[in-house]
């Protein structure tokens, strides 16, 4: 028989679960996938963002199927197990432990360049030990504290929207124009403003500590994913109205880019501000879904057994949020911004499609949503991740390969 694990404890309802999305989304895309995007679609980048939302979207409700079905730590690294089998189960904890670790990293990195680039690096350090001691001290005080950071990154955002639609350069002419990389921009605008949408994952890597889960989950993940949708559309136009396709594409920071194109660059402290805190916020719930699909590699043996443990009083993985956190401090010393976007990107898609391949298995009676979706998932999430740059594209096929190699080891031991 299986030893007996330590449970997490169930705190978290509906309010709290959409708040965690919400902060685990509102972050990278909003303010770092625009230019990018911009330079591979041009205006079509808003094309590229209602496929990613459909991308999205059919994740989701694979995601939140499966999590009722299976309410556990973990996310689709548990699903995949049970619904396709150990190594596939493997691969998908595999490839989200170590492409969320590098999202981790450029979050770090983005915290760092908006408060002071001179001192990026140590400020990234500084923000994921903060954000690991919060998590370590339990799941309550994490959505709290997310709860205030989405307060304030949608503050900054109402005043990035409200700079560029009444700026001196605003002009519906901006809206217009082609796509420069034709039909496949589009596509590849698509895989990179779908970073932005991972954070929904949270919620199911948090399926143990989710009151009532089999309601919850499945309610709270199209929720948070449909204001993201929103408020992303409600963005990228609002920037494109002020300083067009070509200026977005060129800018490093395109929405401080947008309000100092409107003449009201008093306001750029604000968007510092909105932008330094969001990547906080998505640090603080990476960190927490890291740490659960850790524990539960570890509680299966797939990872070093020591990282299943559960602290005695806070009833949090601590081990795993510690080992989590201090890889991501060696990781940013020597990271690049983009190739950790990038890299993440595949390995998140192969995680979604995995997830997707899950929900596909789901019987008649386990399903809330057509069988379908989950196709039409697996089919986009392959497509995007290889559209995406070519070093992403090696990067993350040469992690799949380590991680099968390492799963071949492991059961050879055994």
């Amino acid at each position: 028989m299986p030893e007996p694990h330590e449970e997490l404890a169930r705190r978290l309802g509906t309010r709290d679960a959409v708040i965690i999305g919400l902060g685990a989304m509102i972050g990278a895309g909003v303010f770092a996938a625009p230019g990018p995007a911009a330079a591979a679609a041009g205006t079509w980048l808003l094309l590229g963002l209602a496929i990613a939302s459909v991308v999205a979207y059919a994740n989701a409700t694979s995601s939140a199927q499966l999590a009722a079905r299976y309410p556990q730590a973990g996310g689709t690294y548990v699903y995949a197990r049970e619904r396709l089998g150990e190594y596939w189960g493997f691969l998908a904890g595999w490839g989200f432990v170590v492409g969320k670790t590098a999202s981790l990293s450029a979050m770090a990195l983005t915290f760092g360049a908006y408060v002071h680039p001179p001192l990026a690096r140590p400020l990234g350090i500084a923000a994921v030990v903060v954000m690991t001691a919060v998590n370590y001290r339990g799941v309550e005080k994490t959505a709290r504290l997310t709860r205030a950071i989405v307060g304030v990154v949608l503050a900054a955002l109402l005043v990035v929207v409200l700079a560029s639609l009444l700026g001196d350069g605003a002009s519906v002419g901006n809206l217009r124009g082609v796509s420069p990389g034709g039909p496949w921009g589009v596509l590849q605008s698509a895989g990179l403003l779908f970073f932005a949408f991972a954070g929904y994952a949270r919620l199911a890597t948090l399926g143990e500590e989710v009151r009532d889960p089999t309601t919850t989950i499945p309610r709270a993940i199209p929720i948070a994913l449909g204001l993201v949708v929103a408020i992303y559309a409600v963005v990228l136009v609002s920037v494109l109205y002020a300083i067009g396709p070509e200026q977005l594409a060129r800018e490093p920071a395109p929405l401080l880019a947008a309000v100092e194109a409107s003449g009201l660059s008093a306001l750029r402290p604000a968007v510092q501000v909105g932008a330094a805190v969001a990547a906080a916020g998505v640090l603080l719930s990476l960190l927490a879904g890291i740490s659960r699909t850790t524990l539960s590699m570890a509680r299966r043996r797939e990872l070093p057994p020591w990282l299943d443990a559960v602290h005695p009083s806070y009833r949090t993985p601590y081990r795993a949020e510690v080992t989590a956190g201090a890889l991501v401090c060696t990781i940013v010393l020597v990271a690049d911004l983009r190739d950790a976007i990038g890299f993440s990107s595949f390995a998140v898609l192969t995680y979604y499609a995995l997830a997707n391949a899950s929900a596909w298995t789901l019987t008649g009676d386990e399903r809330r949503w057509p069988r379908w979706l989950a196709g039409l998932g697996v089919a986009l999430c392959i497509l995007l991740a290889f559209t995406l740059p070519a070093v992403a594209v090696i990067g993350g096929l040469a992690l799949l390969v380590l991680g099968s190699l390492l799963w071949l080891t492991v059961r050879r031991g055994r």
